[in-house]
């Protein structure tokens, strides 16, 4: 058992995948709301988010 209370054999495919490190990649990831700033020419993400935190809106 694991310290979090599951199985090791459960999730021993993923490490036995990492254990000689991951794949060389790029660490590009573009998530919708940077595509939606970039294809609308907005000036700051934050104009994309679904729910922004703003001074008044700190909390979701």
């Amino acid at each position: 058992m694991s310290s979090h209370g599951m199985p090791r054999e459960t999730y021993e495919w993923y490490l036995d995948l990492r254990k000689y490190g991951t794949v060389p990649h790029g660490g590009f990831g573009l998530g919708i709301e940077r595509t939606v700033a970039w294809i609308c020419g907005l000036e700051h993400v934050r104009e994309t988010i679904p729910f922004p935190r703003m001074l008044y809106r700190i909390y979701p």
